[in-house]
């Protein structure tokens, strides 16, 4: 097993340089299963939601599906990557404000922590 950074998990993603989609597909597709951390995790939505990406809510939904679904990858909290995509694509707006799904993880680690450490 490995773990990878943000960088190669975009560059797989996106595909938007094939010499680093090429090295980053190789490396995943080779070194299965591949670690991704919640901080890469986080990382990864934090880019492809922003200025640049702009993907919304349901591109989000599509893309950490379908990381989940893609047997090359583990995750290091998979029960609360699992929790927090639902609860994102659950979510109505408040006051026209959406929940975003970083917001989203760090509910459901803190719920997670304090429920498996006594603190609830």
């Amino acid at each position: 097993m490995i773990a990878i950074d943000t960088n190669v998990l975009l560059r797989y993603l996106l595909a938007d340089d094939a010499a680093q989609y090429a090295k980053a597909k190789t490396l995943i597709k080779d070194q299965h299963p591949v670690l991704i951390t919640d901080v890469v995790l986080a990382e990864a939505v934090w880019t492809l939601t922003g200025r640049r990406y702009n993907l919304d809510k349901a591109a989000v939904c599509a893309v950490v599906h379908g990381l989940i679904g893609d047997g090359a990858f583990i995750f290091e909290s998979s029960q609360v990557i699992w929790s927090s995509l639902c609860d994102y694509e659950e979510a109505k707006p408040v006051r026209g404000k959406e929940l975003d799904f970083v917001d989203s993880l760090i509910a459901n680690k803190s719920r997670f922590f304090a429920e498996n450490n006594g603190t609830s």
